[in-house]
């Protein structure tokens, strides 16, 4: 059974940094993209950061520049650093894990629970 377990969230000050984890039951080489999505309260799921096997990487615009995935498969652990925080960065952050490289949550089979990140002075 796969499980993704995210951890790292917390309440930050505008302009603070934060580093999100996502540690996979599995060896993460069976998923060829993994991605970071967050959803605030009243609206949709969004994808802020994917990345393929070979570190291929996509951001939206709206975080590019300050959000950097990373992936560990020795550690089987997806990273998101998150710098330069802006209050609208507020949500629950997910990790998830899919077989193609899309934005569309839908492609994407596991999910963990969620991390909340507050942005906030």
């Amino acid at each position: 059974q796969v499980q993704l377990v995210e951890s790292g969230g917390g309440s930050v000050q505008p302009g603070g940094s934060l580093r999100l984890s996502c540690v996979a039951s599995v060896n993460i080489f069976r998923f060829y993209a993994m991605g970071w999505y967050r959803q605030a309260p009243g609206k949709q799921r969004e994808l802020v950061a994917a990345v393929t096997l070979v570190g291929k990487t996509t951001y939206p615009d709206s975080v590019k520049g300050r959000f950097t995935i990373s992936r560990d498969n020795a550690r089987n652990t997806v990273y998101l650093q998150m710098n330069s925080l802006k209050p609208e960065d507020t949500a629950v952050y997910y990790c998830a894990a899919s077989s193609q490289f899309t934005s569309a949550p839908a492609a994407y089979a596991y999910w963990g629970r969620g991390t909340q990140v507050t942005v906030s002075s």
